[in-house]
């Protein structure tokens, strides 16, 4: 469950086995859970969640995620050593188990269906969402041909109107909106105008 399977610990961290990954490789990402996990924005959190990975032997972490799960892993990276001190602190754990993980390595990848990340030509996640998207677009097209119909699809992107466009592009769309260009006063008009055509 993400960060709140590290802050909460006990059955959420539990060690992959040949079994437990079986049959898998067809599934989306989110098999392993994924949760928006508050305490871990809190130092009392990420204390915690240095105490269960300690607990654990774990000084290796991938974080899959998106600008929040990336930026908590900087955060959580940068504090590591000041976790650590705290815990032998407080007593939760000795000084010989602070130097045995004094040193928390993670890799970051970015998945975020809006590929809107510098530095790769495509985030995990948007080939599956375009792939998705082009099924359902199939799948209606015959229907709005059939009935004569004019149909609007929304698709996901928060502030990126990277599937919007390369799913309009693959399929024909008449009309587009997304965030990057938004429409110019007189919109309205004008696409019904193309529409018409």
């Amino acid at each position: 469950q993400g960060y709140e399977g590290l802050v909460e610990g006990g059955d959420n961290i539990k060690q992959a086995n040949w079994l437990s990954v079986s049959n898998i490789i067809q599934l989306g990402g989110t098999v392993i859970g994924s949760a928006r996990c508050k305490a871990f924005t809190t130092r009392a959190g990420r204390l915690r969640a240095a105490r269960n990975l300690v607990e654990h032997g774990i000084t290796n972490l991938c974080v899959i995620g998106g600008d929040g799960s990336l930026t908590g892993a900087d955060i959580f990276r940068s504090e590591w050593g000041e976790l650590l001190e705290e815990l032998v602190r407080d007593g939760q754990i000795s000084e010989e188990v602070a130097r045995e993980n004094c040193h928390l390595n993670i890799v970051g990848l970015v998945g975020s269906i809006d590929n809107d990340f510098c530095g790769t030509d495509m985030t995990i996640g948007t080939d599956s969402a375009l792939h998705r998207i082009m099924e359902v677009i199939d799948a209606i097209t015959t229907t709005a041909q059939s009935h004569q119909r004019t149909f609007v699809l929304e698709v996901m992107g928060r502030h990126c109107g990277y599937l919007a466009l390369v799913s309009g592009l693959a399929s024909g769309a008449d009309w587009l909106f997304i965030p990057e260009s938004p429409p110019e006063d007189g919109w309205e008009d004008l696409m019904c105008e193309r529409l018409g055509e």
